[in-house]
């Protein structure tokens, strides 16, 4: 009796040990679902933006009076603006010139980040004081406000834009990188780099940055949904980029006129902004579970 009842636990053990481990095996992980969804959502909105020569049933700028403000039909998928314009064309062409804008601005940003950050962290002293110093005083400030004012006061083109969002989006990376930096500065690899004599900035392009490279490669994903958003504030405002130029932000801002009685104007842009910040958020996301063993282990 008692060798059969040890044998009925055992078994009951190895069942139910037996299905959550099966379970467990099945279910893709986390950090790796992120990545895929991430990756899917941008890869496509990045191909129907270089394939909109291709791919737009209609130019662009193509008007007609006679379909303004034609609801979403077999001949206008998403329907028409105010001038009758094709939606969906519009919709493919804005997605080049709002991700040229997110994706310029975050290497501008990502470069200025990589620059104060590391040599603040890796000289230390003076320089770290002072870079920092100049860095506290770039975040308090609004810097939206302070795009607005040299856009309105230098106009409004399209790499004033670039610059300006990407020259005042990098102090948050700074400081992000300054941390790494000084985690890894005294590591023995960086000691060794020394010892052999390699100077300074050799030092920092071959042994810190490749390994806080994980670190720069999240913060710049997460970027360019944020400058995204910035450049369809300002295109809504009337400061970013201009029309006949498309771009999801002025689309939206174009279409807040006519929202009571054409909503399809506005809502195809807005979905894309949505989507495409989404996107970049979630491959960001997954990008940090996959390099941050503490992030992936909490979101299981």
């Amino acid at each position: 009796m008692r060798c059969r009842g040890v044998a009925v636990a055992s078994v009951g053990t190895a069942r139910v040990g037996w299905a959550p481990a099966g379970l467990r095996l099945r279910r893709p992980p986390v950090h790796l679902t992120r990545l895929f969804a991430g990756s899917l959502i941008i890869g496509l909105i990045a191909f129907t933006a270089a394939a909109a020569p291709l791919i737009s049933p209609y130019a662009p700028e193509a008007q007609s009076i006679t379909d303004r403000l034609q609801a979403p039909s077999a001949a206008h998928w998403l329907g028409t603006d105010a001038v009758g314009r094709d939606m969906l064309s519009r919709l493919f062409w804005g997605g080049r010139v709002s991700l040229s804008v997110g994706l310029l601005s975050m290497i501008i940003g990502v470069f200025m980040s990589v620059v104060v950050g590391a040599s603040s962290g890796f000289f230390g002293g003076r320089l770290d004081s002072f870079l920092m110093r100049i860095t506290e005083l770039v975040m308090v400030f609004p810097t939206f406000f302070l795009i607005i004012l040299v856009l309105a006061s230098f106009g409004n083109s399209v790499p004033l834009l670039i610059a300006v969002i990407g020259l005042t989006a990098w102090p948050v990376g700074a400081r992000i990188v300054r941390g790494e930096v000084l985690k890894v500065k005294n590591r023995e690899f960086v000691a060794a780099a020394r010892v052999i004599g390699a100077d300074s900035f050799r030092i920092i392009l071959s042994s810190i940055v490749p390994n806080i490279l994980a670190v720069i490669i999240v913060s710049a994903t997460i970027r360019v949904g944020t400058n995204i958003l910035v450049e369809a504030g300002l295109s809504y405002l009337g400061l970013g980029v201009q029309p006949p130029l498309a771009s999801w932000g002025n689309m939206v801002a174009e279409g807040a006129r006519v929202i009571r009685t054409a909503w399809w104007v506005v809502a195809g842009p807005a979905m894309a902004i949505f989507i495409a910040v989404f996107g970049f958020n979630l491959l960001g996301e997954g990008f940090r579970d996959l390099y941050d063993p503490r992030a992936r282990s909490s979101a299981r």
